[in-house]
């Protein structure tokens, strides 16, 4: 008795699949997260927090290169510099920037706890879980 011998799909099949599979474990898809939430103002625990360290970045003239900046504590904060807004969470076609909330120790770990501003119009964005959620400050 001879075994049935598998087809095996072709190398465009394939390719595709390949290319599905990636696409869903990347989340190269151009969409807004299914829970990423954008909110029209910021009540929420340490809005505070992020306003007092947008205060602080807007007397630095919000630097525009990612680097360590001395911070009124006595210890660093950070700025990793442009932010592109890659899933359209915020307004389109601005430019925008990104800055840490909170200081530490210099080259210490960042958190997930950053300000986004517009360098046009000077809107501000807190988002406390490193941009699942965007708060306008």
């Amino acid at each position: 008795m001879q075994t049935p011998r598998r087809s095996r799909p072709s190398w465009p099949g394939r390719l595709t699949v390949v290319i599905a599979a990636i696409v869903s474990l990347t989340g190269v898809t151009g969409t807004v997260p299914a829970h990423a939430s954008v909110y029209s103002s910021c009540t929420i625990s340490r809005c505070a927090d992020a306003r007092s360290a947008n205060a602080i970045w807007a007397g630095k003239g919000y630097p525009t290169s990612s680097g360590w900046y001395s911070w009124p504590d006595g210890k660093y904060n950070y700025t990793g510099g442009r932010f592109y807004n890659r899933e359209g969470q915020l307004p389109s076609g601005a430019t925008y920037y990104e800055y840490d909330v909170y200081s530490r120790a210099l080259g210490a770990s960042r958190d997930a706890y950053r300000i986004v501003v517009n360098r046009s119009t000077g809107v501000t964005w807190f988002s406390p879980n490193h941009y699942t959620d965007f708060y306008r400050l």
